[in-house]
């Protein structure tokens, strides 16, 4: 996991060498082995993945793949299938590697799916994807021609799946950081599109959390919200009393109103929804490469439009935002 080309680079940008300095000792403590003491196994794991050139990729279809003209042995597929494996829980995905199917808990390629088209197009774009797991929709994001995707996300698990299909794909414009939001500079401003997806609902203050993102916009730029909704019929936000469909630190959850009201009131313009789905047992659900609960046990057995702790089942909405051109 070597981070030098990235911070060379930004030490000759202007706009990013301070966050370049600091970078060293960031990604330090975000893979720190006292800190996450299987960190070592799933380096291990990583290291020991073949050498295989590919002949194709594809950043651009639902499954983030590389492919080669000469097909892997069974037994080369086999070795392959369970080094992958072991880094498992898979959450985001698919991925598809040399015949190996990573079917991951969530079709993340349905949520890109449902916002690609609504979106500004990110051609020639710096994009920032924060909490983005282990980077699917990152890949995607440079399949649709952004210069430069900088995802952040504090799971070391997460980091290293990344690293696993980068060692594949050897892209040079696709990073992860092993960090959270708010070890981003402040007032950055060097982001063409930021994007934040299932991030908000785990922040105690989500006008917090969307400031933190602005800041990182340039003038003009696009926010690229989604999360978590209740109905506007069960009020303006639900602040669940423990869990929520057995998921932890879930502090807000916001009705479509509310959500665009603490865009409105982060100095945001062009606030919109693009897109309320129901979150069903198809596109979240427990696979060969994450094995536990998933979405079918967290819901209600006798009732599923309820979570199992009463409250309504996720729904989930996609909005989009800009920062003023001259903010």
């Amino acid at each position: 996991m070597d981070y030098s080309d990235l911070i060379s680079r930004w030490k000759r940008t202007p706009e990013l060498t301070s966050w370049a300095d600091k970078l060293p000792q960031q990604i330090q403590k975000g893979l720190s082995h006292e800190r996450f003491g299987d960190l070592s196994n799933w380096e291990a794991q990583l290291k020991s993945l073949p050498n295989i050139s590919y002949n194709s990729i594809s950043l651009d279809s639902n499954r983030v793949s590389a492919t080669t003209d000469m097909p892997l042995s069974s037994l080369e597929l086999e070795k392959l299938q369970a080094t992958l494996h072991q880094m498992h829980p898979w959450r985001k995905g698919p991925y598809e590697l040399f015949g190996v199917h990573i079917d991951t808990e969530w079709r993340s390629d349905w949520k890109w799916d449902r916002l690609k088209d609504e979106i500004e197009p990110l051609k020639h774009k710096r994009v920032l994807d924060v909490g983005c797991g282990n980077g699917y929709h990152c890949w995607r994001m440079l399949g649709a021609g952004a210069d430069e995707v900088i995802g952040v996300d504090p799971s070391p698990l997460f980091v290293v799946q990344f690293w696993a299909i980068q060692h594949f794909l050897k892209q040079s414009k696709i990073w992860i950081l092993p960090i959270g939001i708010e070890s981003i500079p402040d007032n950055l401003e060097v982001f063409d599109t930021v994007f934040s997806m299932g991030v908000i609902y785990h922040r105690k203050s989500p006008i917090d959390h969307i400031n933190q993102l602005r800041q990182c916009l340039r003038p003009g730029g696009e926010l690229i919200l989604e999360t978590l909704i209740i109905e506007e019929k069960f009020g303006e936000q639900l602040i669940p009393k423990g869990r929520y469909a057995r998921m932890g630190n879930v502090w807000s959850i916001p009705s479509c109103s509310t959500l665009l009201g603490w865009l409105v009131n982060s100095g945001l313009v062009d606030c919109k929804i693009i897109d309320v789905q129901k979150t069903t047992e198809s596109e979240q659900r427990s696979t060969k490469w994450m094995q536990f609960q998933s979405l079918s046990d967290f819901l209600d057995p006798k009732d599923k439009l309820l979570t199992i702790e009463g409250y309504p089942a996720p729904r989930r909405a996609i909005a989009t935002a800009k920062l003023p051109t001259g903010y």
